[in-house]
């Protein structure tokens, strides 16, 4: 019987073994996440989940049910702690050894940490896990003064979470802006302009030095400055899980390396979601992308491949955010525009900003504008009629037609 491996627990993971299961695959499917969960999708951590508005057992992409009525295996609590790619055999911390004749390796990322004084304290957490998560809601309750070190994606939906429960929040970020590595100088200024509107404290150009208390922390320290807090969320960024990857000698840089089928450099070994690193036909560049759909589709992808198909994973880069009930929707990357054009209200809290270069869309910002996304996802990469696009009157449907 043929036998499929799959490593990790969330998106990639779940979406694999879904696939798999479409495809009638008849060997054996083993998923092996060293999380205690069945598969489960991150994006409501930051913002549902955390908020106490999302039940646990809705955070799983698939039930028990799913698995057991397909003969897959799900193996939770339990890490993978080699890869042998020539006898096609991995160990865990179970002291067992498992064979495969493909493998997924899924492994995601894991938060970046701070390396500063009095990191031990109590009261200090990231924001990765459903465990991670629990931690922090156990603690809300009994907390006053949040502060988020880090105003990214995470940072800041936490930020509007702990506002609307009633606490003090402060946002400390390291560059001059918050949402600096993914969004405009116009987008950032709007979500801060947001998130203070609502009563967060934001401070850029503040570098955390060390934080102070006496068993929990107290205050965030920036050199000689305190911001008073009982509750810490450190949110910096992540790195890719490719250790596992690296010591069984596959390629890796800035993730595991594939290629546009999802295949590491050892040829039955695929990769999958955030840990990977892989070449963007459309986009005629490699990248390293922290993003649900990448997750799903790579997992399709991988999927198919591993039973001998060759389809390529070529999708438009797309990602969102939710915070204070505005939904932002964001296809490609701003910064590959040469010029953009908005439409809508920005001081309705609705409008779009097409970004485009040699007359086509390169990327689309949306924040409550559904239908000025889907347009622009669906043209991605298209030339379009710059005057309907500035036409703010113009219905942008035509430009499909076009």
């Amino acid at each position: 019987m043929k036998k499929i491996v799959i490593v990790g627990g969330g998106q990639a993971a779940g979406q694999a073994a879904a696939s798999l299961c479409q495809k009638k695959f008849d060997g054996k499917i083993t998923i092996i996440g060293n999380e205690n969960s069945l598969p489960y999708q991150r994006p409501p951590l930051s913002k549902q989940y955390l908020a106490g508005n999302f039940e646990r057992e809705h955070l799983l992409i698939r039930q028990a049910e799913f698995y057991e009525s397909r003969n897959v295996s799900v193996r939770s609590g339990v890490t993978v702690t080699a890869i042998d790619p020539g006898k096609k055999t991995l160990t865990t911390d179970k002291d067992d050894a498992v064979r495969f004749d493909k493998l997924l390796l899924a492994t995601g990322a894991r938060p970046k940490r701070l390396d500063v004084p009095g990191m031990s304290l109590a009261g200090i957490h990231y924001l990765r896990s459903v465990a991670d998560v629990d931690r922090i809601r156990a603690q809300l309750p009994g907390a006053r003064r949040l502060c988020v070190v880090g105003g990214g994606y995470i940072g800041l939906e936490v930020a509007a979470v702990a506002i609307s429960a009633g606490l003090e929040v402060t946002v400390i970020e390291a560059e001059e802006r918050v949402l600096q590595r993914v969004a405009t100088p116009e987008l950032s200024a709007f979500y801060r302009n947001l998130h203070e509107s609502h009563g967060v404290s934001i401070h850029v150009n503040a570098q955390v030095t060390g934080f102070a208390g006496d068993g929990a922390v107290r205050a965030v320290c920036c050199g000689d400055k305190e911001f008073p807090a009982d509750l810490v969320i450190v949110g910096i960024g992540i790195e890719p899980n490719v250790e596992l990857a690296a010591a069984a000698g596959l390629a890796c840089d800035n993730g595991i390396s594939v290629d546009e089928y999802c295949r590491t450099s050892s040829a039955d070994i695929f990769a999958a979601g955030d840990c990977t690193h892989h070449p963007s036909p459309q986009l005629q560049r490699r990248l390293r992308l922290e993003s649900v759909p990448n997750a799903l589709d790579q997992g399709r992808v991988a999927a198919v491949n591993m039973l001998g198909g060759n389809d390529i994973h070529d999708a438009v880069p797309w990602f969102w955010s939710d915070q204070y009930g505005l939904k932002l929707q964001m296809v490609g990357f701003a910064a590959d525009g040469e010029f953009q054009i908005l439409r809508g209200d920005v001081d309705a809290n609705k409008f779009a900003v097409f970004h485009l270069a040699d007359g086509a869309i390169v990327a689309v910002d949306a924040v409550n504008d559904p239908q000025s996304f889907m347009i622009g996802k669906r043209l991605f990469g298209k030339e379009v009629d710059r005057a309907i696009l500035e036409d703010q009157s113009a219905d942008l449907r035509a430009l499909l037609k076009k």
